[in-house]
């Protein structure tokens, strides 16, 4: 509460995003977690968790008081007129210092208690990497477990287990990770059964002009070499050439093809961090535009070049992809490896591998690729005051990238995009311990499984709101391959203008689909019960109709005849007339049942 010097400031107006001149006016409240916005006129409530804050602006005086515009991570803006200024000057400040906590242990998941009855501990223990790795079938001849980052000896941001090619010495493994930069040696992320090839991961080498290190020229050869039925390696550089060029000029750097024989080199063109936050704050500030003319809207799009960067993406991505299924492995990496390469790899595994496309599978891969191989989750997102140049929408391009495959292959995945959605703003809430961190070693010294929730825990608990009922489990053994053409790159209206209220607004198709399916389900199950019913009383008049007498009572609107107070005897054709009625009403619930279910030709 030190941060909250107004808790309470009565008469303020939110303002229409479209329209100002339009306003509701009620109380707004500041909570230690939660900034809310309360109209008993018009029976409205808005709650804004100070973690979603992204940016906090105090615009200049007016005549109707100071307007407070706030910016989300979860692409909601508002704009609140507060009528005295000091009130308007608390309220920022407040929300300056509650937006963005000095220490790890300040965020909301420590204070975070759970109202449903789901234990503390759920969603930890669902991701192995061990038995992720086994699922690919690795270790195996090629492929070994490498214990020497036990304890984060060699690399703290690496996962303490590394898989590395059989035939590496712990001395080409140490002198590879002393040549690379952060220490992020050559490790695998996956391992393509089908074909034998290998997905690696590191960071660039620290070449400069002329450098260069035996021991890691070895190490790639190995990697070679562990897929015999490969001809060649491709070391695939997710940067512009010209900014790994750059990098030379510092010491660091990329690979020569004439110290890494039987290779193949090839840059990406992905741009770094510091485009990519430039980028998505134009399509932002493109989303807020108040406006009707369709020219600013396609131009500003255009202009943030937001698309084009996650067109890059998937481009790159696919490229992997294609390679792992024509048995050629790859070594990916960027600069430190923790962004471009978690992008590319990830996309190109969810490509390849149907499990990695169900509610279960997503979060392995996130787990694998994002979490334990080091993806500075904190430093990325903003958690903590700092250094905003740190700050980039590197997973919100790798959401985006999911979704984008999932537009062009409705049926290939389990889930939905409100999955996508609450990932997502889950990742910016800090409710969860999930994303706190910037690697594995951070969040074991947080013990975060101890004193967090977890999301996964969350969403499982939730999985049936998550499920594509266009979902066909047949498509298991297929490797997608989407199109980049200009015109397959899609504007995610429902990430990026979400919160935008039309006249009429459209629910998607998905959505319906999904509240039908359940719906079904629910009258399913009540004609079950309802079937058992009928078989119970039908068993009950074939006894009663061989004894000669009913002995129970037998409900009038169903046979349509009145019930006497004793039990009485009922003659052979009255009985086979509520016998044909219950049979008439079984039949009826069962085509009831039939014409409600979904038929996927309609779509």
């Amino acid at each position: 509460m030190e941060h909250i010097a107004t808790p309470k400031v009565e008469n303020v107006h939110l303002l229409d995003n479209i329209n100002t001149r339009n306003s509701t006016v009620g109380t707004l409240y500041i909570t230690t977690t939660h900034l809310i916005f309360v109209s008993p006129k018009e029976k409205e409530e808005l709650w804004i968790l100070h973690m979603h804050l992204n940016v906090v602006e105090k615009l200049p005086l007016t005549t109707s008081g100071t307007p407070i515009r706030i910016q989300c991570s979860n692409f909601r803006t508002a704009t609140f007129l507060v009528h005295r200024d000091k009130d308007a000057q608390d309220i920022y400040t407040s929300l300056i210092h509650l937006s963005r906590p000095l220490q790890l242990e300040d965020l909301y998941c420590f204070q975070y208690r759970s109202k449903s009855d789901l234990p503390q501990h759920t969603g930890w223990t669902f991701f192995d990497l061990g038995a992720e790795f086994s699922r690919q079938r690795v270790p195996s001849t090629s492929w070994v477990t490498c214990g020497l980052n036990t304890e984060y000896r060699i690399c703290p941001t690496y996962p303490t287990q590394l898989l590395v090619p059989a035939t590496v010495t712990s001395s080409l493994v140490v002198g590879s990770a002393k040549f690379r930069s952060k220490g992020r040696l050559p490790a695998l992320t996956f391992y393509y059964s089908a074909t034998g090839a290998a997905l690696v991961r590191c960071s660039q080498p620290l070449s400069g002009l002329k450098g260069r290190s035996p021991e890691d020229e070895k190490f790639i050869g190995c990697i070679a070499d562990a897929n015999p039925g490969g001809k060649f390696l491709y070391i695939v550089d997710t940067r512009p050439k010209i900014n790994a060029m750059a990098n030379r000029a510092g010491g660091k750097g990329y690979e020569s093809e004439a110290f890494y024989p039987n290779t193949k080199f090839v840059f990406k063109g992905i741009e770094n961090i510091h485009i990519m936050r430039e980028s998505l704050s134009k399509l932002v500030e493109t989303c807020e535009l108040k406006t009707d003319t369709m020219e600013l809207f396609l131009q500003g799009i255009e202009q943030s070049q937001w698309l084009k960067h996650g067109k890059a993406v998937l481009e790159a991505s696919i490229f992997i992809a294609e390679a792992l299924t024509s048995g050629t492995s790859v070594v990916v990496h960027c600069s430190d490896g923790w962004d471009r390469t978690s992008q590319t790899c990830a996309v190109a595994q969810l490509l390849i591998d149907p499990f990695y496309r169900t509610i279960q599978g997503y979060q392995a891969l996130i787990e694998k690729d994002w979490l334990h191989f080091g993806h500075k989750f904190s430093d990325r997102c903003g958690f903590l005051a700092g250094d905003s140049r740190e700050i980039s929408p590197v997973f919100t391009q790798f959401i985006d990238a999911t979704w984008q495959v999932m537009t062009q292959f409705p049926q290939a995945f389990q889930f939905n995009s409100k999955y996508l959605l609450a990932i997502h703003d889950h990742l910016y809430s800090c409710q969860y311990g999930t994303f706190i961190g910037n690697c594995q070693k951070e969040r074991q010294e947080l013990k975060l499984s101890e004193k967090t929730f977890s999301l996964w825990g969350f969403l499982t608990n939730s999985a049936d709101e998550f499920v594509n009922p266009l979902y066909d489990h047949a498509s298991k053994t297929e490797v997608l391959r989407p199109s980049v053409s200009p015109q397959n790159i899609r504007f995610w209206r429902g990430l990026y203008c979400r919160f935008e209220v039309g006249t009429h607004p459209r629910e998607p198709v998905i959505d319906l689909l999904t509240l039908t399916q359940l719906h079904t389900a629910s009258l399913e199950d009540h004609a079950k019960h309802l079937s058992k019913r009928v078989d119970g009383l039908r068993s009950l008049i074939s006894t009663a109709k061989a004894s000669g007498a009913v002995k129970k009572f037998l409900p009038s609107a169903v046979t349509g005849m009145a019930v006497k107070q004793d039990v009485e005897e009922v003659n052979d054709s009255e009985l086979e007339k509520v016998e044909k009625r219950f049979v008439e009403l079984k039949t009826a619930l069962v085509e009831k049942c039939q014409s409600s279910k979904i038929c996927p030709n309609l779509m």
